[in-house]
């Protein structure tokens, strides 16, 4: 399952993986701060502090140099060479450019380019297991490790797990300086943390500030398992996949993303919380898979004016079904969108996070029943739960024309107003022309008319459903409109499918009648 991605224009904040690509060479290590790796092997023991307390000892914060000089010997850099990828219908978006750039294709027996990548990770266990980011490793030919005291081991890729964010390396050896993950108590807001990583390949960089918030979730639809520690302490590209200590160098998070409208640190930093990367990472140097039950939806949460497009009271819990996949166990059991899931297995459903998380929990092959609400009606699904496919392999499947945001133009046949917008049916040219998927069907907003939503006036947007019925004619989409105000209600459910964001479920309301 995924989050709901809204229907939206315009500049954004947006949330930046924290690993970098690097020019020329790396600076090197400042060794003479953060001692000799090859002095120190075994488990960096942390300052004495008492178990579970993170409240500093007398004296703190005047400094952290203690604390980096005890723990850095543990902090590496990583540096990946990976094949850079055709992206999905040709086009490369890049944040802040409102035009995709065409990637040519490769031809019969060249190699794709390669590039150069940057993150941190630290030294989990002496005999040489590294904890990092999965995205700073994912698709590396080459990974290697540069020590604090300047050496360049190559390291193998353990295991990974996409859904977190989580990844264990290893290079060959025994003897490493290492730490671990606090188990016994949770950082509270206020707290100070010390980050450690290789901020845009310099290295051996140590930053600090104070826990600023828990439980951040709803992130990132490709981690939906983690409920990041916000922290301050800056964090940049390249510092993806180091720890975030305490002040008695106990790893209490593994640093992944940052929040910003630059790419650069803002102040605003997340990090995977030492009880979600533990268990995780325990289990991929056992060599084990992570496996997820799985449903086939995507997901997002029923807002007031949702619920009330549906005729549902504002006060009902649940996850919206926006999408369904075809000849997955929900759409198997005949769940589609404008559903919304209120149980799991006879307990409540609170949100999208609380049904993706529960259903993840539940093991490929098991049954799971579902409750959900359709035209006011509620209803039952036994089904039988798949393997939840990885973020690389949900997102590769959705190369449905997001690559570029540029405003389509779109041929203007004989066209119908239908909710203050003119449609006409979507046909192969147009659908062509949009860089919609074949999958795509319903009618095609060529303008707005008087009354129309403004939303709409990008360009390429087709209306593929109104509530649970779909439309492929301006017939269709007119009837489903009129049944929707004869139940008396003043807004309409549309699922859309754009040029930008794929298809999301958009609220309209319903303009006096045509």
């Amino acid at each position: 399952m995924m989050k709901r991605k809204e229907f939206m224009l315009g500049a954004t904040f947006g949330l930046v993986l924290a690993a970098g690509a690097t020019a020329g060479g790396v600076i090197d290590w400042p060794t003479a701060e953060a001692g000799p790796v090859a002095g120190a092997s075994g488990r960096l023991a942390p300052n004495a502090g008492p178990a579970g307390l993170f409240a500093p000892p007398q004296g703190a914060p005047l400094s952290f140099a203690d604390i980096f000089q005890q723990v850095a010997p543990a902090v590496v850099q990583i540096d990946v060479e990976a094949p850079i990828e055709r992206p999905p219908g040709g086009v490369l978006r890049i944040p802040g450019i409102p035009f995709g750039v065409p990637v040519p294709e490769l031809e019969e027996g060249e190699e794709a380019p390669t590039s150069v990548g940057a993150g941190s990770g630290f030294f989990i266990s002496g005999d040489g297991y590294i904890v990092t980011n999965s995205h700073v490793v994912a698709n590396a030919t080459k990974i290697t490790v540069r020590l604090a005291d300047q050496r360049e081991l190559q390291a193998r890729l353990v295991g990974r797990d996409e859904d977190t964010d989580l990844a264990v390396i290893k290079v060959d050896g025994a003897g490493y300086p290492f730490v671990t993950f606090e188990e016994q108590a949770q950082p509270r807001v206020g707290d100070w943390v010390i980050a450690v990583g290789n901020p845009f390949g310099l290295g051996g960089t140590a930053t600090a500030g104070i826990v600023s918030a828990q439980g951040r979730g709803g992130i990132d639809a490709d981690t939906p398992y983690t409920d990041y520690l916000q922290i301050d302490a800056a964090i940049n590209r390249g510092n993806s996949g180091g720890p975030t200590f305490d002040i008695y160098g106990r790893v209490i998070g593994v640093n992944s993303a940052i929040y910003s409208p630059t790419g650069n640190s803002v102040g605003i930093g997340f990090a995977i919380p030492a009880s979600t990367a533990k268990p995780i990472t325990d289990r991929l140097m056992r060599g084990e898979t992570i496996e997820r039950g799985y449903i086939g939806v995507t997901i997002g949460n029923a807002d007031g004016e949702t619920l009330k497009a549906l005729g549902l009271p504002a006060d009902t819990k649940g996850a919206l079904v926006n999408t369904a996949e075809p000849g997955g166990p929900a759409a198997a059991a005949g769940l589609q969108f404008g559903d919304v899931i209120v149980a799991l297995n006879g307990r409540p459903v609170v949100d999208s996070n609380d049904l993706t998380r529960r259903v993840g929990a539940l093991q490929p092959g098991q049954t799971a029943r579902l409750e959900y609400l359709r035209d006011g009606n509620r209803r039952t699904a036994n089904l039988r739960l798949g393997v939840r496919p990885s973020a690389s392999e949900r997102n590769s499947g959705q190369g449905d024309g997001r690559g570029s945001s540029a405003q389509p133009e779109v041929p203007t046949p004989s066209t119908a107003t239908v909710l203050g917008l003119n449609v006409t049916p979507l046909t192969a040219a147009m659908r062509e022309q949009i860089g919609a998927p074949a999958r795509v069907e319903g009618v095609l907003v060529t303008g707005i008319g008087r009354g129309g939503d403004r939303r709409f006036q990008s360009g390429g947007v087709v209306i593929q459903r109104v509530g649970s019925v779909p439309v492929r004619t301006v017939a269709e989409l007119r009837a489903a409109v009129e049944a929707v105000r004869r139940a008396g209600r003043d807004s309409v459910l549309l699922m859309v499918w754009t040029p930008g964001n794929g298809s999301v479920p958009v609220v309209v309301d319903l303009p006096d009648p045509e």
